[in-house]
């Protein structure tokens, strides 16, 4: 079963593991994405996620039929994304990955996260701490369609 949520709440790590979890399954596999305090020399107080909802669900299903078609064994699939602010060290986004023996789900996980981060249309905003409270849209490197745009835009 798929577990798709985009949510202003507070991503709680055990939960989404419980749900994640069943009972012909020896694991579960977890990644948790936090808000770090800092990039690039900057020091970040806070991000912020922006998101096309019924897009962004869409491929999150989607990516989740890709993963089965190359795991079939997979059970349970989580992926929740957090939108609006998240201060530093909570969670922006948690993947969970059941399967009957580790290897599946730790093959599983690397391949759904760096799919939402190339095709799932979730916009962040990083937040400084600097005289001006400064703040920057960032892209994410390997997002494909924010590319795919500009080469339209650029075109017309």
């Amino acid at each position: 079963m798929d577990f798709l949520k985009l949510t202003f709440d507070k991503l709680d790590p055990t939960e989404i593991s419980e749900l994640c979890a069943h009972e012909s399954c020896g694991a579960v596999s977890l990644f948790i994405g936090t808000t770090r305090d800092n990039f690039q020399h900057k020091q970040v107080v806070k991000l912020e996620y922006e998101a096309y909802n019924e897009m962004a669900k869409k491929i999150m299903s989607k990516i989740c039929d890709d993963v089965r078609l190359s795991w079939p064994d997979v059970q349970n699939m989580c992926i929740y994304h957090r939108l609006g602010e998240v201060p530093v060290k909570e969670a922006s986004v948690i993947i969970a990955i059941s399967s009957p023996h580790r290897q599946t789900s730790l093959e599983a996980l690397p391949f759904a996260l760096d799919h939402l981060k190339k095709s799932v249309p979730i916009f962040k905003r990083e937040y400084y701490k600097d005289n001006e409270g400064s703040s920057e849209w960032k892209e994410n490197p390997e997002c494909t369609w924010s590319k795919k745009n500009r080469q339209l835009i650029d075109e017309l």
